[in-house]
């Protein structure tokens, strides 16, 4: 077990919840220190933070708007302080994780601007520059992932706003692999499938006919769990993933294949 001083210190953004939360355990539980986001719901941010402590860990919660771009700047100062404060004077991190994010169904021919400006902000603008200013004080070896999506590629109706912001990111992580690859800093998306979380107003959970749609279309014969999504997190933000980088990785349990 690393000591403190040697721990390797993750920031998983909408760490709070669904997959994000699980992301935050899961990379705990590898060993590492933990920041994590949350937008709008503090209490659910330090429960995370307080479930990470208990694991041996060092945590803490802090708020994150990426829809407020010129907010990221004092986003990262708060960020220097709690690693000054919490996480014994450290200065850098190793790992960025960017998953937060929003989504729901919305066809095509009812997209407005307000839409556009509201995913591609928290999906590709936001994710973009806060990813530029967080490298900045990222360790040389660490890396980053981005949670992307499946229906990227599978061209679910209503998802086209979503997915095409996604596949965005996908693009921009392997410039970030490009770029970066001199300092040892690997960049890779991770694009799960179906998942019963809250996510999308529980469009998976709360919906047994896609469910057994999904699970049908599905070589695992099962939807995934959170903590399927998690691993594959901590696995990828651990040295065992060092020699991978600009590298799109489909979580879906063999969808249609």
């Amino acid at each position: 077990m690393a000591s403190d001083a040697t721990k390797k210190i993750a920031l998983v953004t909408g760490g709070n919840r669904g997959l994000g939360k699980d992301m935050a355990l899961s990379l705990a539980r590898a060993g590492m220190d933990v920041v994590l986001t949350f937008n709008s719901n503090p209490a659910e941010g330090e429960a995370v933070a307080e479930e990470i402590r208990g694991l041996g860990g060092r945590a803490a919660a802090l708020r994150l708007d990426l829809m407020d771009a010129p907010a990221l700047d004092g986003f990262v100062e708060r960020l220097k302080a709690a690693l000054r404060d919490s996480f014994g004077g450290a200065e850098r991190l190793d790992f960025l994780v960017n998953n937060a994010g929003i989504g729901r169904a919305i066809p095509i021919d009812q997209l407005t601007e307000a839409d556009f400006d509201a995913f591609a902000g928290i999906h590709f603008k936001g994710v973009l520059f806060l990813t530029q200013k967080l490298l900045r004080i990222t360790n040389d070896g660490g890396g980053v992932v981005f949670i992307t999506a499946a229906a990227d590629r599978y061209n679910v109706p209503g998802y086209g706003l979503y997915a095409a912001c996604k596949g965005a990111i996908e693009v921009f992580s392997r410039y970030v692999a490009k770029e970066y690859g001199p300092r040892g800093i690997r960049s890779n998306t991770l694009a799960p499938g179906g998942v019963a979380t809250d996510f999308a107003g529980a469009a998976i959970r709360n919906n047994p006919a896609l469910q057994q749609m999904v699970i049908a279309q599905t070589a695992m014969g099962r939807l995934a769990e959170p903590h399927d999504i998690g691993g594959l997190v901590a696995l990828l933000c651990s040295d065992d993933a060092r020699w991978l980088t600009g590298q799109r990785l489909e979580a879906t349990g063999g969808y249609n294949i």
